[in-house]
């Protein structure tokens, strides 16, 4: 297990490497720069910022500086803001986190309890009614779905506030950058639950990107362990229904899904940024989509890279479950 974490941890470094090299590439043949988004006056002004930015140098040039800075633990200055890359990630990740964390455990909790209870109840109005919000729930654009559900709870209806972390009279002392633990340190009920309030509505539409791919493939792998001879075996015994699902089948089902859950990961993050933008949620999605329009380099590689780590990292942890979920599996 060591040898295999430690071959793991290697790679990781030619992975975020590949990663740095297409967001830099990828920014810079877009059309326009962070010069041109200042709006110089003339074009002797815009070189002039060019040139001062460090915009004029070779590719090549450029990504060296910035790799070393980022090498040092430094991702660069704003363009636009001024301000320190990592200084702006410390506020923003936070939000982003809590967001992700939240959509997970809505994401996981309802698709794998639907994916469950479908498999027991295959064919029947349950299944099919499951499986057919699991269909509609796949080919539903997040941002439709974020739009109408802003228009039908948030302005119809009032029942959630359609944007933001707390509500604009409330404030909270900054601790840690997550609105629930500062909330609860600061032992005011009342902030926690509008805290809670504002993030139902976001964890929500966002959690929809992965819960009907989790019911639909615990359903499946659940009717495959299901018809297994232990699963015969243990009914056979006079085990009750419950022990021999959840004790016997539920945790070789799991083990897909344990898979899944961690390459969703990536899904959730692409859909903050368009979670966040929508509603106005201060975390990196809304940050790095402001940033890509006025071409803000620094932000982007700095978001785009701690992203991918988050995702790189979270991955190896799965990997690393597989050993306890399932005692036969070996890494050499």
């Amino acid at each position: 297990m060591r040898s295999y974490i430690l071959k793991r941890l290697l790679m990781v470094l030619p992975i975020l490497w590949g990663v740095s090299v297409v967001t830099f590439v990828m920014m810079r043949v877009l059309p326009g720069d962070a010069a041109m988004a200042l709006v110089a006056d003339t074009p002797a002004d815009l070189e002039r910022l060019r040139a001062s930015l460090g915009l004029d140098r070779p590719l090549h040039v450029q990504y060296g500086i910035w790799l070393w800075h980022v090498l040092q633990g430094d991702l660069g200055t704003s363009i636009i803001n001024r301000t320190p890359v990592m200084d702006e990630l410390r506020q923003r990740l936070p939000a982003t986190i809590e967001i992700v964390i939240a959509s997970m455990l809505i994401g996981v909790t309802i698709g794998v309890s639907i994916g469950i209870i479908s498999a027991l109840r295959r064919n029947s109005w349950i299944d099919v009614l499951s499986m057919f919000g699991a269909l509609v729930g796949v080919s539903m654009p997040i941002y439709w779905l974020a739009l109408v559900l802003i228009y039908a709870l948030a302005v119809n209806r009032s029942i959630f506030p359609p944007s933001a972390r707390l509500d604009a009279d409330l404030t909270v002392v900054r601790h840690t950058g997550f609105m629930l633990v500062d909330t609860l340190i600061s032992g005011n009920p009342r902030l926690f639950f509008n805290a809670v309030w504002h993030l139902i509505l976001p964890a929500t539409v966002l959690s929809t990107t992965i819960m009907p791919i989790l019911a639909r493939l615990t359903r499946s792998s659940m009717l495959e362990v299901l018809r297994q001879d232990y699963v015969r075996t243990a009914r056979a015994k006079g085990l009750k229904e419950g022990a021999v699902v959840f004790r016997h089948a539920l945790k070789n089902a799991l083990l897909p899904v344990v898979t899944v859950i961690g390459l969703q990961l990536g899904s959730l993050l692409g859909g903050a940024l368009l979670t966040e933008t929508i509603f106005s949620w201060p975390g990196m999605g809304l940050w790095t989509y402001r940033a890509i329009l006025s071409r803000d380099y620094p932000i982007v590689q700095g978001a785009v890279l701690i992203s991918a780590t988050i995702y790189v990292f979270v991955n190896l942890i799965v990997d690393i479950s597989y050993a306890y979920l399932d005692p036969r599996i070996r890494y050499h």
